[in-house]
């Protein structure tokens, strides 16, 4: 009987890297390196979570989402945020509707959040109360309009992208949105091997495009499969005080989260690192997360669940610098306090 259900999770963890397999070819199709901004999105898109995507206009953010909804059998809308945009633009509003009988009543028409994939264009373009509008639909998968719930349909995603937030004419997120986010991507230049690329793709009339590869049932499957990837007590442990390091004054701090931060990781943070280092287990043919599996995910799922404080402000100190700090101080084994 063991050996049946350890052949079972074995068959089934070879269609899990199978299937990402594919979704990331078609991927590579339209998009030209950045293999770690893209696994990072695969990542969110196999456990479920959200993902938010930061750099400058040009790096190709808005390609790699539509690529992503192009290779996946998902419903797709896009949502341009600008300054102007209102609440009811993004979930929709009651509109007054008239009956053949002559009567007039309240219909409800959805916006584009009604999607499978949302891709949140330039989110920090819009004012807090607009982005605040996603807040239910990230959390609860349902919108409320009216006093009326409505479901959203499973799976749902929610892509974002944004300018550096020192760019003119954009709102940071609040910090209760950006938690939300299961990975935050910083998304980089690319190389010069990688322009060379671009250009022969984009400069020679040739028009490469993703192929559906995935459903969103089979994907479901795929979510349900990442939480039944085993974790081991001393490897979950290593994850809550990596997450603990983070709160200053706490327990676990370190020097440069007392100096730098003003707030640590919420609990979403640690689930997201246990969650994303399952992914990378499964990718990697095991059925055990390693130390070396909640490392790799380190970046994504807590640069941006910490606030850092004035002093690391005006000395230039992002979240990644004092994160890397943080997992050079916090060893693999607990130590164990003296009787």
């Amino acid at each position: 009987m063991a050996a049946t259900i350890a052949e079972s999770m074995e068959a089934r963890a070879e269609e899990f890297r199978s299937a990402y397999e594919r979704v990331k070819a078609e991927i590579a199709k339209v998009i030209v390196g950045h293999d770690e901004i893209v696994h990072g999105v695969l990542t969110c898109l196999f456990i479920g979570g959200h993902a938010l995507l930061e750099g400058v206009p040009g790096l190709g953010k808005t390609l790699l989402v539509r690529t992503l909804a192009d290779a996946v059998d998902l419903d797709f809308n896009r949502i341009q945020f600008t300054p102007d945009l209102m609440p009811a633009d993004i979930i929709g509003t009651n509109v007054v509707m008239e009956l053949p009988d002559g009567r007039r009543v309240f219909e409800f028409q959805p916006g584009p959040i009604f999607s499978q994939i949302v891709l949140a264009d330039e989110i920090n373009r819009a004012t807090p109360k607009t982005q605040s509008a996603l807040l239910e639909a990230m959390q609860e998968h349902s919108v409320t309009v009216g006093g009326t719930i409505h479901r959203l349909k499973e799976p749902f995603f929610v892509m974002a992208t944004q300018n550096p937030i020192e760019q003119e004419g954009t709102y940071p997120l609040p910090e209760a949105q950006l938690d939300r986010f299961l990975f935050k991507l910083i998304v980089g230049y690319s190389t010069r091997e990688e322009l060379s690329t671009i250009l022969d793709r984009t400069t020679r009339g040739e028009r490469p495009a993703a192929q559906k590869v995935m459903d969103g049932p089979t994907l479901l499957q795929f979510q349900a499969l990442v939480r039944e990837v085993i974790v081991a007590q001393h490897v979950q442990d290593y994850a809550i005080r990596l997450a603990m390091a983070t709160h200053p004054k706490g327990e676990f701090a370190t020097d440069a989260t007392n100096q730098y931060v003003r707030w640590g990781s919420s609990p979403r943070g640690v689930q997201t690192l246990v969650l994303a280092a399952k992914v990378r287990a499964l990718l990697d043919r095991r059925y055990n997360v390693s130390f070396e599996d909640v490392r790799r995910v380190y970046l994504p799922a807590l640069r941006h669940r910490i606030l850092l404080n004035f002093e690391a402000q005006a000395e230039g100190v992002d979240p990644d610098d004092v994160l890397l700090k943080v997992i050079d101080a916090v060893p693999e084994k607990a130590e164990t306090k003296a009787a």
